[in-house]
């Protein structure tokens, strides 16, 4: 499983930036908490109220102040037995020791907080790894000069280097044939016109 991280904050996967975290998980309302007599938990029916949007809004709102230099949010996902996932990405890269310190300082918050009532549940903070599709135009740039994998709205696939980002399209060199006529071909792509985008990992 990997070396312990702190006691109660589950384990930490060396190698795939990547760290699981299981604990008491509750929803914040202030006007509920305050409302609440004798130990302060909230009602058990209070989380099945909320919607998975709010739960995800209020996460958002405890990860914000975290977020710390050029480190940025790529997507939340919270599942249906109280598995929640965290993407982050930087400028610059992100560590797997910030995704550590930003997990560890989430968690608190949420055990501070007393969010979710009845039951366990699991944060995992990590990038989005090399399976994702790039989601955000600050990630688009990020990678300019990378090998991607396009991926058009008709399932048309076309590996290239991503050598330009706006705010209406790509641009991706690749070489077109081989031997004596390959030739080298720029192309600009619509994101309107894109399914995905994959960075391609060499090994």
């Amino acid at each position: 499983m990997g070396k312990k991280i702190a006691p109660g904050f589950g384990s930490l996967k060396i190698g795939e930036a990547h760290l699981a975290v299981t604990g008491r998980f509750f929803i914040f309302a202030p006007e509920i908490r305050n409302n609440v007599k004798g130990t302060g938990v909230f009602p058990s029916s209070f989380v099945s109220t909320m919607s998975r949007e709010d739960q995800i809004e209020t996460v958002q709102k405890l990860l914000g102040p975290l977020l710390e230099d050029d480190i940025f949010l790529v997507d939340i996902r919270i599942k249906p037995i109280n598995n929640i996932k965290i993407y982050l990405d930087a400028d610059s890269g992100l560590p797997i020791e910030k995704c550590i310190k930003i997990n560890r300082a989430l968690y608190r918050k949420m055990e501070e907080l007393q969010l979710y009532p009845d039951g366990d549940f699991s944060l995992e903070v990590s990038s989005p790894g090399v399976e994702e599709p790039l989601k955000l135009h600050r990630q688009y740039v990020k990678n300019k000069g990378r090998e991607v994998e396009v991926t058009s709205a008709e399932d048309v696939k076309q590996t290239g280097k991503l050598t330009g980002v706006t705010e209406e399209n790509i641009t991706i060199e690749f070489i077109e044939g081989k031997g004596k006529k390959a030739i080298n071909k720029t192309v600009s792509i619509p994101f309107s016109e894109i399914k995905q985008v994959k960075v391609c990992i060499k090994f």
